[in-house]
């Protein structure tokens, strides 16, 4: 007997013994408290890959880097980085053969736009490319993937028992925050960061199942590496409110920063979309991260060691490994060695994944907000002005202010870097940097990073219930499509015979290809359809008219109620590259608004 015959039973009585679980549990406990127990099995599972994502990562970079010169240049730089893109881009090609890549991004499209749901390989294939990637010296961070890995997580957990589709929403949400929660240490940052940046709408129904996903990851985090802070940072150097003054102004460099950040983001993705070829833009990718992250080695990597460095107070290993080590005890290399450095970061992090890398954006948001922060106090230091500021607190209050605006996250941004460094001390200031930042970025771009791509697509769901809503419905599933047609050359008495079968007053004209050349309204032809003497003399052609204006099938909700509300109508025909395909009414759009408004405000 074959293994295949005996494991075919087992395996039916485990499907039969599985089912009757379900069915017990849907009699015996209530949906609300099941989902509680499934947020603990997501934070348990959540925290489990944050932390195998944070060793693999940890020991592919020791082995990668153990040669590495400290005291002057390392041509290893311009190798580890492009061999790291080209395994992970023929990883992706080969073995997954799916894009796997803007993490963050493809869970808001799954929530808004695929009812929740994430195949079962990304549970595992982006920690294995994050890993490969950012361990070789990919200038990326691995929060993007974690939580992508955890949202996947908490998808297929709630597809297996058979979850509804809001309960389903709530547990991609406690994966993505068990991923940022277990791999920071940060379990108020991981429920904030769904909360914020993923827009899940905040209900007690919400929130309860994020605190227990968030706080099980942290805590397995905290049992497997102990309980010190991600970033140590001891505040040597009190904070006085005459300091304020400069907090703002920070607050102001990093939403320019930030804005900065973005754009360059934006225009690199673009510049490597215009690739034919896919193994060009990977060598032009690994061309441009190569040669950065050689004249600049704080790019490599997540860049972390930098981020320590400088909140330590020591200044001059921001340049270790490099070509100018020489230079470090200078004042105005270090200025200039910094500002080169975050103004090619975002250069570098978008070759990563231009080139075929797996990685995200958080980690860099992070590290430029540290460096531009020490930058501005350190400038500041060095003008001759009668102050100082410490450059370690405004390091630390310059990662604040940079993630709080590139990621639209302002709360999310402050309790992170509190949790991350312990600088709890420095709330004031992180709570006025993070929100003049914030409101900084916000005059030029109304979208984060990560929805930017979904909200020009008109895919982004919000926390505005309307628009969420909107979000929800799509134009195929209002489509009326009992409405009689007619052909513009039929006769007024051929018009009358359709409309004796028909229980609507408006029919479509077609032609004999089903274009939609225009439309007969009852109410035109009330006057002149009970005129026998005219059967024969008129025709659809001559008294048709023209609808007030078309929508095209795969049109967004928001944009076909804009339609709705410019042209006054009620009724307006659907079409798919001019073919006739039905009418979508503001009735039937409001019965459905109505109805996904009860499911998705349910708490």
């Amino acid at each position: 007997m074959d293994e295949k015959t005996v494991n075919g039973p087992n395996r039916n009585r485990f499907h039969e013994a599985f089912m009757r679980f379900l069915v017990w549990r849907e009699q015996h406990v209530k949906e609300r408290t099941f989902t509680m127990f499934l947020a603990l099995l997501v934070g348990i599972l959540g925290g489990l890959a944050a932390l195998v994502l944070k060793i693999a990562i940890h020991y592919i970079s020791r082995a990668a880097t153990s040669t590495i010169n400290v005291t002057g240049g390392n041509w290893l730089y311009i190798l580890l980085p492009a061999v790291g893109v080209i395994i992970t881009a023929l990883y992706v090609r080969y073995a997954v053969r799916h894009n796997i890549s803007h993490g963050v991004t493809r869970v808001l499209y799954a929530i808004s736009q695929n009812k929740s749901r994430l195949k079962k390989h990304n549970m595992y294939t982006s920690m294995v490319a994050s890993s490969i990637t950012i361990g070789f010296g990919g200038s990326v961070g691995a929060e993007g993937p974690i939580v992508y890995t955890g949202a996947a997580i908490g998808s297929n957990v709630g597809s297996w028992f058979r979850m509804s589709p809001r309960t389903l929403m709530i547990l991609v949400g406690c994966g993505a925050a068990a991923g940022i929660a277990g791999i920071f240490k940060a379990p108020i940052a991981g429920m904030l960061f769904t909360l914020e940046v993923l827009m899940l709408d905040l209900t007690t129904v919400s929130v309860m199942p994020l605190l227990i996903a968030s706080i099980t990851a942290a805590t397995i985090a905290y049992m497997s590496t102990g309980y010190e802070f991600e970033f140590f940072f001891a505040q040597s150097e009190d904070f006085y409110m005459g300091r304020i003054p400069y907090v703002i102004l920070l607050g102001v460099f990093c939403g320019l920063v930030s804005l900065y950040f973005t754009r360059v983001m934006n225009f690199m993705e673009n510049f490597f979309g215009r690739f034919r070829h896919r193994w060009i833009k990977t060598l032009a990718g690994c061309v441009i991260l190569s040669s950065l992250v050689f004249l600049f080695p704080p790019l490599y990597g997540e860049g972390y060691g930098s981020i320590v460095g400088l909140l330590g107070g020591d200044t001059s290993s921001i340049v270790n490994g490099s070509i100018f080590y020489g230079d470090r005890d200078s004042v105005w290399f270090i200025i200039l060695f910094i500002g080169m450095i975050i103004l090619t970061k975002a250069f570098a992090t978008s070759a990563t994944n231009g080139a075929g890398g797996v990685g995200g954006t958080f980690a860099p948001s992070l590290y430029v907000g540290c460096m531009s922060g020490f930058l501005f106090a350190y400038v500041v230091n060095h003008l001759g002005f009668d102050i100082t500021l410490s450059t370690k607190n405004f390091a630390l209050i310059g990662m604040a202010g940079v993630m709080s605006a590139v990621m639209h996250a302002p709360l999310m941004a402050i309790f992170l870097t509190a949790e991350l460094t312990g600088g709890y001390d420095l709330f004031l200031p992180l709570l006025i940097v993070s929100t003049i930042a914030y409101g900084t970025i916000k005059v030029f771009e109304p979208y984060s990073i990560y929805t930017m791509r979904l909200a020009q697509r008109g895919e982004l769901m919000t926390h505005h219930k309307d628009k969420a809503v909107l979000t929800l419905l799509k134009v195929g599933n209002v489509i009326e499509t009992d409405f009689l047609p007619v052909h513009p050359d039929m006769s007024l008495k051929e018009v009358v015979d359709v409309i004796s079968r028909s229980n609507r007053n408006l029919f479509p004209v077609l032609n004999n290809n089903g274009e939609l050349q225009g439309v007969v309204l009852l109410d035109d032809i009330r006057n002149i359809m009970f005129r026998p003497d005219l059967y024969r003399k008129l025709y659809v052609s001559t008294f048709m008219s023209t609808p007030p204006a078309r929508i095209e099938l795969g049109e967004n909700m928001d944009t076909v109620m804009k339609i709705f509300d410019d042209t006054g109508a009620w009724n307006l025909p659907v079409v798919e590259n001019g073919r006739y395909v039905g009418f979508v009414s503001k009735s039937k759009i409001f019965n459905s608004y109505r109805r996904v408004l009860r499911h998705y405000c349910e708490d």
